[in-house]
């Protein structure tokens, strides 16, 4: 059985992908992870991280 992996497609953020992909990359629109908003959070082997997005259209991740 192969082993599925996540990837983007138009009209979602993910969908599966065989195994023949595992060395691509998976790249993810930031207007997906923000939808409407201007900070997300993202938990990280038990820490919580806020992504937050500027005014002059830059990321700043902290913990």
């Amino acid at each position: 059985m192969p082993i599925q992996r996540e990837t983007e497609t138009p009209g979602s953020v993910f969908a599966s992908a065989s195994s023949s992909d595992a060395n691509s990359l998976i790249r993810i629109k930031s207007q997906d992870l923000f939808q409407l908003k201007r900070e997300i959070e993202i938990e990280h082997a038990g820490r919580i991280y806020r992504l937050q997005l500027t005014q002059s259209n830059k990321l700043i991740l902290t913990a």
